[in-house]
């Protein structure tokens, strides 16, 4: 029996039931151990707030109070996971038509069948709850395919990247790492042979793409997380500094719920307004993020980040000049 069904045969129990059930008796209705009937028993208490009361020795039942008006919830996935059901139903459902539209169909009808499990078994209207890409960019998915097959193979790499801050094209022979989606596009993690050093690489940038024959080097995840995942987004390496960002009160609703970073540093100031430190070592995405909130965030720390800021709203206010 699976953990939905469980709960939901659980509920059935402990609603039908005007004296205390013991865990034996759950254990044997429920079809699982000891351990299982405790850890059911603390979710449906803790995590879908239902009135359980007892203890394993008198048994256990609903607060006879409050257990005539709880109800199981409809939907009780958590936000990560709903995104993560969603995305993978829209995404399957957009996959129509292609090489893996019937190898994955089993994929999708399971998927849709445990949102409606979820629903407390009525249809989900799934197409009433959307998952928006944001700002994702063409990808060429012949470089895509080559470039994900050389981190699952484990082999090395050679392709041709043009960076997007200098326009300039660049033959690279790399030993791919990972593959990473972050805001909706794709990276390549890769030790970089004619730099000796790691790389991030936006996929969408590649071209020419090939396999080559030799095994790709490993690096180890601790080395990897350090260079690649220790600071400020995708644009990351050792952190140089920590960045001490101002947002004006209005802005602070906003920012005192958003991650910026596993590291991050808030607190709310007397006037209201929120103070957010984060670590960084290229501040280019760091920049973006800031002045996409405007007047509401102020640079205050280091000076040569604020410096940069600086120039940039006075280039973009120069575009108005004219």
């Amino acid at each position: 029996m699976e953990r939905i069904e469980r709960i939901h045969a659980l509920h059935r129990i402990l609603t039908a039931s005007r004296y205390p059930v013991t865990v034996q008796r759950l254990q044997q209705e429920l079809e699982c151990s000891r351990a299982t009937v405790y850890r059911d028993l603390a979710y449906l208490r803790d995590y879908l707030m239902a009135p359980v009361i007892g203890n394993g020795e008198a048994g256990f039942r609903y607060d006879a109070n409050e257990g005539d008006r709880f109800e199981l919830p409809g939907l009780w996935l958590s936000s990560d996971e709903l995104h993560a059901l969603l995305a993978a139903q829209q995404l399957l459902a957009r996959s129509g038509g292609g090489m893996l539209s019937t190898a994955l169909a089993p994929l999708q009808q399971r998927v849709e069948k445990l949102l409606d499990e979820h629903a407390g078994g009525r249809r989900m209207p799934v197409e009433r709850v959307r998952v928006v890409p944001h700002r994702t960019r063409r990808l060429d998915e012949a470089a895509f395919r080559v470039v994900a097959t050389s981190v699952l193979d484990r082999r090395r790499l050679a392709f041709e990247y043009r960076a997007r801050s200098t326009d300039e094209a660049t033959r690279r022979n790399v030993s791919p790492q990972r593959l990473t989606h972050y805001r909706d596009n794709w990276y390549l993690d890769a030790w970089d042979h004619d730099r000796d050093a790691l790389r991030s690489f936006a996929v969408d940038r590649i071209s020419g793409a090939r396999l080559l024959e030799e095994a790709a080097r490993d690096e180890t995840d601790e080395q990897l997380d350090r260079h690649l995942a220790s600071s400020y987004g995708i644009f990351s390496g050792e952190p140089k500094g920590w960045a001490t960002i101002v947002f004006s009160a209005k802005a602070a609703r906003w920012v005192a719920d958003e991650h910026w970073h596993s590291q991050q540093q808030g607190r709310f100031l007397p006037d209201g307004r929120y103070e957010l430190k984060v670590p960084y070592s290229n501040g280019r995405e760091l920049l973006m993020d800031v002045l996409h909130y405007g007047a509401d965030a102020q640079i205050l720390e280091p000076p040569v980040l604020r410096e940069q800021a600086r120039a940039l709203l006075s280039l973009a206010l120069s575009q108005y000049d004219r």
